[in-house]
């Protein structure tokens, strides 16, 4: 074990490419991808990446001798924070991979984790990796035939659960997987002893007699170009996709996505943060996973109800140093920040608000560079120091100096809100098969809705230009996938013919090298006269406009013109997370704004009042305005009854909006639209747009 523990993870700045490639213990490779679990890929290296090809066990052991003492893990167990230290946490993954040996892990199978964020999530991912196994997450929402797709891909032989609600999903289909020896559960009392079904405890206890030597041979066996973890595609357009990412896709994207974010080491700063979004997901999976051993950060993990709202409790507590979150989770923060605004006196009231347009200001004037806080004004600090510091820490966020959006675009309003709180959301941009980010925004690469510069190390570019600079961006770099699992067809439609890996993505670069993404070449809706129409802005404006309308979805493929369907901002069952019929706060201020006393979404659809309608009417005609051509204008749009939900399947487990599903949910409701010209002389609508159902 020693050995291990000192095996070289360095390279010489001296060293060629060829020299690093001669000295680095790989698998042997005749290309850049394959779709075998056991296969090995050659690696992207060059001049731009030239860093030794690493394992995931090379830099735990490396984060051990650093910072073996730091606190890894933190678990809220009753009322009490239990820490475990990196020290601990490698000795509690070596356990776990005699666990897994002893139950009979093959090489290169699976062990699927379907759970929230813990520490036992952590220690079974590392400890199956240690045992030459892959990672594959399912997500927690899954239905049973979702899992045993995800389980029975891989060849799982072990599935490591959270509690008896997933442990059911898998006794249900448990005897239509060939592959599967064992299942663990690692939260809550077993109601049942089931043959080859563990506790936690039991499990841990299991490979007591597998020796270190054993360990250790199946570790050294293990080579940086082979599989070690799976990320599922979410399947909006069919089966999911496995995508196998290898042991130098994981480090390498750790350690240099990371730094591009300006995460620190611990020895520079005790980097601190909140585990909360799927581990399923490669966003979550990099930032909180593989980014924290590999910089020796804290990983504090929330409560399972984190998202029906009890993660900033764990932020007040945790005061995290950098916050990631997807952009519909900043949504509902930002929804959250202006009803406690809305119930203040009217001087707080007032004192707020004028607080955030010094801060917007201020940020707005000086978002195309740096953003140095001693440019900034006199009044600015004063706003900050008064109100806009006891705001963020309202929120958990007294300590946070990075904020972090990714896994889907995030609008335009809600990063100009946060800029009036001095927050600054850092974009990230990349997928599940560039490992997660490929372009980072950071302290030093910052613009205005932009997803920041290419990861150093890293390439794009841009093929099939158009006469506004917009193209495809492709990537290219250390953190490109190995292919998708079984699925040669698909893996060469994603990559061309030099490797290089096509994200589907429409996007233009400015002179300084910022991103900005456009939209998605599958989303790209393409009208019955011709036209292309990138739905993401022109949704956008119209959520600008209208603070009522929670989700805009913009559809008009094939037809001769622009429809929306839109819904209205309600308050969460925070029991279930559905959408309740109650309108949010600022809804309920919308309409008392316009002269409408309604209070739920029932009082307003199907035309029932005419006010709100008129109001929206107005809100779409100025977002029609702007509009950059006639075949940009929305002709007709209707107010669906319920808001878009994970539970209800319109968004995704990371609360991306899944476009095939809803318009396939409510295909119906559009086809009932009337057109143009002829609503007037509908009876029930008296509007020159809306189509009320």
């Amino acid at each position: 074990m020693t050995d291990l523990l000192q095996q070289d993870v360095g390279l010489s700045e001296k060293k060629s490419i060829e020299e690093v490639l001669a000295g680095a213990e790989l698998a042997p490779a005749q290309c850049l991808w394959t779709t075998g679990a056991s296969g090995s890929v050659q690696l992207r290296m060059d001049e731009l990446c030239p860093e030794q090809p690493i394992t995931v066990h090379q830099v735990f052991t490396n984060t051990v001798q650093k910072y073996g003492k730091l606190t890894a893990l933190a678990s809220k167990r009753g009322n009490k924070w239990e820490k475990v230290t990196f020290s601990e946490y490698y000795h509690l993954s070596r356990m776990a991979t005699k666990g897994f040996l002893k139950l009979g892990l093959e090489r290169f199978h699976s062990v699927a984790i379907l759970g929230f964020n813990s520490a036992e999530w952590f220690i079974a991912a590392v400890g199956t990796v240690f045992a030459g196994g892959i990672i594959a997450g399912i997500y927690t929402t899954n239905s049973p035939d979702s899992c045993l797709y995800v389980a029975k891909d891989s060849r799982a032989n072990v599935i490591v659960v959270e509690n008896q609600k997933q442990l059911d999903k898998i006794l249900q289909v448990k005897d239509k997987l060939p592959h599967l020896k064992a299942i663990v559960q690692y939260s809550g009392s077993l109601k049942e002893k089931l043959p080859n079904f563990y506790s936690w405890e039991e499990f841990m206890g299991l490979g007591l007699d597998v020796s270190d030597r054993e360990l250790d041979e199946v570790i050294i066996s293990q080579k940086a170009n082979q599989c070690c973890v799976l990320i599922y595609t979410s399947g909006t357009t069919g089966s999911p996709k496995g995508v196998m990412l290898s042991h130098d896709n994981i480090t390498w994207t750790a350690h240099h996505a990371s730094r591009a974010g300006d995460m620190q080491p611990a020895e520079i700063r005790h980097e601190s943060l909140v585990s909360y979004l799927p581990l399923s997901h490669i966003a979550a999976q990099i930032y909180d996973l593989w980014t924290g051993i590999q910089w020796g950060e804290q990983v504090s993990f929330a409560q399972p109800d984190a998202l029906k709202g009890s993660l900033v409790d764990t932020l007040r507590e945790v005061t995290p140093t950098a916050h990631m979150g997807v952009p519909r989770v900043w949504e509902k923060i930002m929804e959250k920040i202006k009803e406690g605004i809305s119930r203040c006196g009217y001087m707080k009231r007032k004192l707020v608000t004028w607080a955030m347009s010094v801060s917007l200001e201020a940020n707005q004037r000086l978002t195309k560079y740096v953003i140095c806080f001693t440019e900034k004004s006199f009044l600015f600090t004063l706003a900050d120091s008064l109100v806009l510091h006891k705001l963020r820490a309202e929120l958990g966020f007294s300590n946070c100096v990075k904020f972090f959006s990714g896994a889907a675009p995030i609008g335009s309003e809600t990063l100009q809100f946060f800029l009036g709180l001095n927050i600054r959301l850092y974009e990230a941009y990349g997928m599940s098969e560039s490992s997660g980010p490929h372009f980072m925004s950071g302290p030093k690469a910052y613009r205005f809705s932009s997803c920041g510069k290419v990861v150093p190390g890293c390439q794009y570019k841009l093929v099939n230009i158009d006469a506004d600079g917009i193209g495809e961006v492709c990537f290219w770099g250390r953190n490109v996938f190995m292919g998708f699992l079984n699925l040669e067809d698909k893996t060469k439609e994603a990559l061309d013919e030099d490797g290089w890996l096509r994200s589907g993505d429409l996007g233009k670069v400015d002179e300084d090298g910022f991103l900005y993404i456009t939209g998605r070449i599958k989303e790209l809706i393409i009208t019955a006269g011709g036209e292309n129409v990138p739905p993401l802005p022109i949704e956008d404006a119209v959520k600008q406009e209208l603070p009522i309308i929670s989700n805009a979805m913009l559809i008009g493929d094939k037809r001769k013109f622009l429809s929306m369907l839109l819904t209205l901002k309600c308050t969460i069952n925070p029991e279930t997370t559905e959408p309740t019929d109650i309108l949010s706060l600022e809804a309920v201020e919308f309409c008392q704004r316009h002269g409408s006393q309604s209070t739920n979404v029932s009082d307003i659809i199907g035309g029932k009042d005419k006010i709100v309608y008129q109001s929206i009417e107005e809100g779409i005609a100025r977002a029609n305005s702007k509009a950059t051509s006639n075949a940009q204008r929305i002709q007709k749009w209707t107010l669906l009854g319920k808001d878009f939900s994970i539970v209800g399947g319109e968004l995704g487990p990371t609360m991306k909006l899944r476009r095939p599903v809803v318009l396939h949910m409510y295909h119906d409701r559009m086809a009932n639209c009337q057109n143009t010209s002829n609503q007037r002389k509908c009876s029930v609508n008296k509007y020159s747009l809306s189509s009320i159902v």
